[in-house]
């Protein structure tokens, strides 16, 4: 639950001090502003330390690779998301590493050169899906926007300012580009492509992947506690969030679609 508050203190704090200056009421030491969500709100500095996350998160091997197979407006996904996966990598970006790949039970069909998607929750749905999409594709920022799009009442609405609240160098129109333009039909292809391939293929969504394995007892895990999954199946050195079994992250999200 603490970390929930914070995530949602964050946007607001993060919005007021998206500069990377910190605040005058931070009493850590630069080395201490990125070691724990309190010291980055604190000192407004969470979009720098955030965007360090990502940058380390692809650095490190042997990590623990979550993959989430999923739709932009399925309820479910969406708490999975927000309440499970993207606090969980906040936590133990250092040790895991998130594909994410919106598409679940669309289905495709080709029109002329074109690819066609039908979304399982509509046209909306779709749209979601491709911005998502187009995120992943264009700014290493992709993470952090989508959950805010996801804890929003409104996904789509939330979308633009979103992005400029986590990456304002990125052009709104750019995003837009890609959703009505080739590269994002291309683009969502190959989540089709890459979510058709699934073995064994998927019946539900999310649908969650270790280590590319899906397993009933794998999704059952990861869907009550992720954080404890990671920590387990981490081979190297135990990062300090993972030790003394303190700290775990648990969360439960509605029934599979």
């Amino acid at each position: 639950m603490k970390v929930l508050l914070l995530l949602i203190g964050a946007v607001w704090l993060n919005s007021k001090y998206g500069s990377g200056a910190p605040s005058s009421s931070c009493t850590h030491p630069p080395a201490k502003w990125c070691s724990s969500m309190d010291s980055a709100i604190q000192c407004g500095v969470l979009k720098h330390c955030l965007e360090s996350n990502f940058t380390r998160s692809h650095q490190r091997e042997g990590q623990v690779q979550v993959g989430l197979y999923y739709e932009s407006l399925c309820p479910g996904c969406r708490l999975f998301l927000t309440q499970m996966l993207y606090p969980t990598w906040l936590l133990l970006n250092d040790i895991m590493s998130v594909t994410l790949v919106p598409y679940g039970n669309a289905q495709e069909t080709t029109e002329g050169k074109k690819y066609v998607f039908e979304c399982q929750h509509g046209e909306q749905e779709c749209l979601g899906n491709m911005i998502e999409t187009c995120l992943l594709n264009v700014t290493n920022m992709a993470f952090p926007i989508i959950y805010c799009m996801e804890s929003s009442t409104d996904v789509i609405k939330a979308a633009k300012s979103c992005v400029a609240l986590y990456s304002p160098e990125l052009s709104w129109k750019t995003i837009q580009t890609c959703v009505t333009g080739d590269q994002g039909n291309q683009l969502m292809h190959q989540n089709a492509l890459k979510t058709q391939a699934l073995n064994p293929p998927h019946k539900y969504v999310p649908w969650i992947t270790i280590n590319g394995e899906h397993t009933d007892e794998l999704q059952d895990k990861a869907s009550t506690s992720l954080f404890s999954l990671v920590c387990s199946m981490y081979k190297g050195p135990k990062p300090a969030a993972c030790g003394g079994g303190k700290g775990h992250f648990r969360g439960t999200y509605s029934p599979k679609e």
